[in-house]
């Protein structure tokens, strides 16, 4: 089966990020870790995509190493250091897979180990996890989001998603068509109905600085694609000597449950 190209779509997002995208990043990292900055803190992006959270801590004041198994994805991510943080050798960006326990081994260790939307994507997403524990420091921070399991939910996603993976590239935007009306079609008639059309859509940039349009074709092209309930997240680190210290779920809904924990041994 033919994995998603992630990178790819993530250069596309890249043209679009801006200074009020790059604001909203930092600020949802504020909100997560309840700090006005990040001076004096070491960061590790596990997973950078296109860059925009390795940025987001660099600019809160933090030293960053970026990571990422995508080769367009750490260029993404290294046109934004280009652009914004030229030759700063307190951000670092190189390719590496988290699922090789030897190069994360050498990382060293990070006050806040950030891993958001990774692990359910490389196709063995509890050796992902057991190997991200690695690099946070005692008492650090380990953030991370997984697919929520919705049960036959989930499995129906799966097959669109392998589905979308392996049919003629002509035929994909009818695929994304369907999706797209499944997932957005009743928030954008609550939009009309209160007279603020598109409302919901215009304002998606302040969930993080991220795109809609770009999300949906991440969510539907995104395979390997596992998925975990809230109590099996937080029972895997617990035993692993990781203290929850935040969660944010989506009930019976798709997406992603969202964790902060410490490093207490």
């Amino acid at each position: 089966m033919k994995k998603f190209e992630f990178g790819k779509n993530w250069e596309n997002f890249l043209k679009i990020i801006d200074e009020k995208r790059i604001k909203e990043a930092e600020n949802s990292l504020k909100k997560l870790l309840n700090l006005e900055n990040l001076k004096g803190k070491s960061f590790l992006d596990a997973g950078c995509g296109s860059g925009l959270f390795s940025l987001a801590a660099k600019n809160l004041g933090a030293e960053v190493y970026s990571f990422d198994f995508d080769e367009n994805a750490v260029n993404c991510t290294g046109k934004l250091k280009k652009m914004y943080y030229k030759n700063d050798e307190k951000w670092i960006i190189e390719k590496g897979d988290i699922l090789n326990k030897k190069y994360i081994l050498l990382l060293g260790k990070f006050d806040i180990v950030y891993v958001w939307g990774v692990v359910h994507h490389t196709g063995n997403m509890w050796k992902a996890m057991e190997n991200i524990l690695y690099p946070v420091k005692g008492e650090g921070l380990l953030i991370i989001s997984v697919y929520n399991d919705q049960g036959l939910g989930s499995k129906c996603w799966k097959i669109i998603k392998k589905t979308y993976n392996s049919i003629p590239f002509i035929l994909k935007p009818f695929l994304i068509l369907i999706v797209f009306l499944r997932l957005w079609m009743p928030t954008i008639i609550k939009d009309f109905i209160r007279i603020k059309p598109f409302r919901t859509w215009k304002n998606y940039y302040k969930q993080r600085g991220m795109s809609p349009w770009y999300d949906i074709i991440d969510w539907i092209g995104g395979y390997p694609f596992e998925v975990a309930k809230p109590e099996e997240v937080v029972n895997f680190f617990s035993k692993k000597g990781f203290k929850l210290e935040k969660i944010k779920t989506c009930g019976r809904g798709h997406g992603c449950n969202e964790f902060i924990f410490r490093k207490i041994n």
